[in-house]
């Protein structure tokens, strides 16, 4: 069932600070550049951040018994725990579209302008990609924006089968992923991201789009030019919230009518990694 995700209280209230206010919005431009998330994630790779995991796995309500069983170095091994497969089975029907990763989604109509409202942000194809050319292809399609909170498994797989060019990282800042930051910020298109082309054997080509966010100074992608196989691991983000957007082209897909009905309320749908959520509409 679509809900709403709404922050805890403390961290609610300086999220606002730094989004709605001037002396917050002057600490933003530190606070979202690369060189705090290097450092942050830095400290998290070290032997000594294991001191910071009884917390988070507490605050989170992180389901450990889920997880498989292994001795963490450091905090960012538990932040990319690997799941036990038996906790996100892949749908393999072959008419299925699964979710990438877990996260809360939302389901927007890619205009025939391109303009993707995202919040009170508008967006263009080839903003979030970079690429005037490659964006065309995705006119009167679909965009599917996933968005992980910190206690979500932050390991993401290929949608279908098929076959990937290079990784094509874009240069950016680290804004939150919060709505509070999307109202204010064009975040999609000002954070780093990397995306990656997808030839798929049942949805045509796709567009995968990962973008970081505040102290997510990484996006771990396993592949460069590869061949895979639909659950197959893609990649893994680092420390902190962070959003898949995934691009599909007209007419090779369709999505619940919900799913377009909860966006249009301003709710997300929480979805699991591997799980159904629209079916193929090609020939």
């Amino acid at each position: 069932m679509a809900r709403k995700s709404v922050p805890a209280p403390q961290e609610g209230r300086m999220l606002h600070f730094l989004y709605h206010t001037v002396p917050g919005r002057m600490l933003l431009k530190p606070l979202t550049g690369r060189a705090v998330s290097k450092l942050v994630g830095g400290v998290l790779d070290l032997r000594i951040s294991r001191g910071f995991i009884p917390h988070f796995i507490k605050k989170n309500h992180i389901p450990m018994s889920q997880y498989t069983d292994e001795e963490y170095t450091c905090f960012n091994d538990c932040f990319t725990r690997k799941i036990r497969p038996e906790y996100r089975r892949i749908c393999m029907d072959a008419d299925a579209l699964i979710a990438p990763c877990d996260g809360l989604l939302s389901v927007y109509p890619i205009k025939k302008n391109s303009v993707i409202p995202v919040k009170q942000s508008r967006y263009t194809v080839s903003e979030l990609l970079g690429h005037a050319a490659v964006a065309e292809e995705f006119t009167d399609g679909v965009c599917l924006v996933f968005r992980l909170c910190v206690n979500h498994y932050h390991r993401y797989c290929y949608l279908d089968s098929g076959t990937k060019g290079a990784n094509h990282f874009v240069e950016g800042k680290l804004h939150t992923v919060r709505p509070i930051a999307l109202e204010e910020t064009p975040v999609f298109t000002e954070n780093c991201r990397e995306y990656t082309i997808l030839d798929t054997d049942h949805f045509g080509t796709v567009a995968q789009i990962e973008v970081g966010a505040m102290l997510v100074g990484r996006i771990k992608n396993h592949h460069g030019s590869w061949q895979y196989e639909r659950g197959e691991e893609k990649g893994m983000f680092l420390y902190g919230g962070s959003t898949i957007v995934v691009l599909l082209q007209k007419n090779r897909v369709k999505i619940p009518s919900y799913a377009y009905e909860a966006t249009a309320r301003g709710e997300e749908i929480p979805v699991h990694m591997g799980e159904k959520i629209g079916h193929c509409n090609a020939p």
